[in-house]
């Protein structure tokens, strides 16, 4: 049974406002997980941008076949004929407008029958013209002779998406939303397919005008085009936000949180020990330790000198005055100083190493 426009709009109406809420709160949380975590946004890698140089090629490509100049040829609307008119008169009237090339005499052959007439609106001209063993009376073996061209974009987006979410050639990043990308187009590919098989051909039976005519085939590759430009865009906007750091962010693991704490750790104890050597070659270096000794007398006077004039001493006077518990400084000088010296205690040895 076919699903109509009506079914679709009383399930959007009721299941809407329940799942709606949730994927907003959804979404806002996986924008929100950056700024969670820590993780700063960063610029575009460049491997992710020829991924997304390549989508958005695609994406316009797909855009661009759904334009009418790249559609097939729709003799009844390129004639303004209706459903019942006579071939004869029918392409009498296309000649006049363009002269006839020989698919014309085949699809004239074909199409003499007001059943191949329907099955024209549903597959279009090229089927019912290069199909050599199709007949109205069985309307599958047109199904399944145009199978290969209905599939064709999406095994071509298929492969795209493939490409561009390979981890050899756009890393990590993108290789996350493979799953997502080979799921979406499968869907894509299901309902496609499933539509143009249970689309009823005679639905035309009742059409006497040329606008109540279903262009079924011309519908169908119109929402095609749209339909994988979407899967397409989206995948793209969705490598921007994860690869940026906006969105859908996956939190570091515990053991690469302690594995960047360790190199943190390693670095900063470098650090350390690079000081050590140069306070140790400073203090062994008679000329350094004089001039190292200079300094700090001379930092000593200018600090004094300063700490000596009468807008300095008002100034801290009235940013110490009230704000500073100089007894809860002092404690906490205290307790600082035993958890540095703690340490170095030897039990045994009077505190003393």
């Amino acid at each position: 049974m076919a699903i109509t426009w009506g079914t679709i709009k009383s399930l959007s109406l009721f299941f809407g406002p329940i799942l709606l809420p949730k994927a907003l709160a959804y979404y806002r949380s996986l924008r929100a997980a950056p700024s969670i975590h820590g993780i700063p946004i960063r610029p575009v890698p460049p491997n992710v941008s020829r991924a997304l140089l390549i989508l958005t090629l695609t994406t316009l490509i797909f855009l661009l076949s759904t334009l009418p100049p790249f559609a097939p040829t729709n003799i009844f609307t390129l004639t303004s004929s209706r459903l019942q008119i006579s071939t004869d008169v029918l392409f009498t009237r296309l000649s006049t407008l363009r002269p006839l090339i020989p698919t014309d005499e085949i699809l004239r052959s074909k199409i003499s029958s007001i059943e191949s007439r329907y099955l024209f609106f549903q597959f279009g001209p090229d089927v019912l013209t290069n199909c050599q063993f199709c007949k109205a009376e069985d309307p599958n073996s047109y199904l399944y002779y145009s199978l290969p061209s209905l599939l064709a974009p999406h095994l071509f987006n298929l492969c795209v998406l493939a490409l561009v979410t390979s981890g050899l050639f756009t890393g990590k990043e993108a290789a996350m939303w493979r799953t997502t990308a080979t799921l979406a187009a499968g869907a894509m590919m299901l309902i496609d397919t499933y539509f143009v098989a249970t689309y009823d051909y005679k639905a035309n039976a009742r059409a006497l005008r040329l606008e109540d005519i279903d262009f079924f085939f011309w519908k169908m590759r119109v929402w095609r085009g749209i339909g994988l430009a979407f899967v397409d865009g989206m995948l793209g906007w969705l490598l921007y936000l994860s690869s940026t750091n906006r969105a859908f962010l996956t939190p570091p693991s515990t053991a690469e949180r302690v594995e960047a704490s360790t190199r943190m750790l390693d670095v900063v104890r470098s650090k350390m020990s690079a000081m050590g050597i140069l306070r140790n070659t400073i203090n062994r270096d008679a000329e350094l330790r004089a001039r190292s000794q200079g300094y700090w007398v001379h930092e000593g006077r200018v600090m004094g000198e300063l700490m000596q004039e009468r807008e300095v001493v008002d100034g801290v006077r009235n940013a110490l005055d009230g704000r500073i518990n100089m007894a809860t400084i002092t404690a906490d000088a205290e307790t600082y100083a035993q958890s540095v010296i703690a340490p170095s205690q030897v039990p045994g040895m009077n505190g003393n190493i």
